[in-house]
């Protein structure tokens, strides 16, 4: 007999009704009651990752976003994303200010390994708020350059959890389940193993799963949207398992949905799809 992909025993399998939900907004709702999210990433060559997840975070129902990102990124972050409060940002000192005023955290979306990330992800790393690690954030953290702060959310791919745990990407893809529950011990974070199958992880010894996705899905950016979108549940007010769960079963499903047009998918196709699925399950009261 072949085997499955993953073990199941033990885990939850993230199903519609069986979801975490964010609650309804009434009619008097106000945009300070759902939380800021601050975007930070996006280095020389690497802007339009930042972009994505930003864009996500917003379309997600955050009720601020921020951009801290090259200054040579701004004239597109205005252009594609008004709403999006976006800062350039020369070195880590202009960071300051900023965290002051947010309630979530995103960072590593095309954050680049070079200096000028180092230093945006060590002052991220001493600031309180709960934090999304995405991306070079987690390549960073794996060479030691920083610490996981706590109350955080981790998003690897294989070869990322693999850097982060010292192993082959081939061990973690024939041991996924056990990894994403050494990752979420070793880092006393949530831990969100992407792929087929993506594995949710909570330290206190929780795991979902979901099954939902596309072959259309394996694409560049994917991963920037799912940052964003986790951001946005955040700050929404949820849990940081519970939005970790909802966030990768709307970003799968929305991938089931856009895939049904074959190939060709591009990353902010999933954003519209996020936000009807989130009004499916949440709605805005009138």
């Amino acid at each position: 007999m072949p085997q499955t992909k993953h073990e199941i025993t033990d885990v939850q399998h993230l199903l519609p009704g069986q979801l975490p939900q964010l609650p309804a907004r009434s009619p008097d709702a106000h945009k300070g009651q759902f939380g800021h999210v601050l975007l930070i990433g996006g280095d020389r060559g690497f802007g339009g990752a930042a972009l994505l997840s930003a864009q996500s975070a917003l379309r997600s129902g955050a009720g601020l976003v921020s951009l801290a990102t090259r200054s040579e990124h701004v004239p597109a972050a205005l252009a594609r994303l008004p709403e999006v409060m976006t800062l350039g940002v020369h070195s880590a000192n202009q960071l300051m200010g900023l965290l002051e005023k947010v309630s979530v955290i995103v960072i590593g979306p095309g954050l680049g390994e070079a200096s000028w990330g180092k230093s945006l992800l060590s002052v991220a790393a001493n600031a309180r708020q709960p934090q999304v690690w995405d991306a070079d954030a987690l390549n960073l953290l794996a060479m030691g350059a920083v610490s996981l702060p706590v109350n955080c959310v981790i998003t690897p791919h294989p070869g990322e959890a693999a850097r982060l745990m010292g192993i082959s990407t081939a061990e973690v893809q024939a041991n996924r389940l056990n990894v994403a529950r050494a990752l979420s011990q070793k880092f006393n974070a949530v831990a969100i193993l992407k792929g087929a199958g993506s594995l949710i992880a909570s330290p206190d010894g929780r795991v979902a799963r979901c099954d939902q996705g596309h072959p259309a899905m394996a694409t560049a950016g994917l991963g920037d949207v799912l940052a964003g979108l986790v951001g946005a549940l955040l700050a929404q007010g949820m849990s940081a398992f519970d939005a970790a769960c909802l966030a990768v079963w709307l970003h799968a499903t929305a991938g089931d949905r856009q895939g049904t047009l074959g190939r060709g998918l591009a990353a902010s196709d999933l954003i519209p799809a996020i936000r009807q699925l989130l009004e499916e399950q949440s709605p805005c009261l009138k």
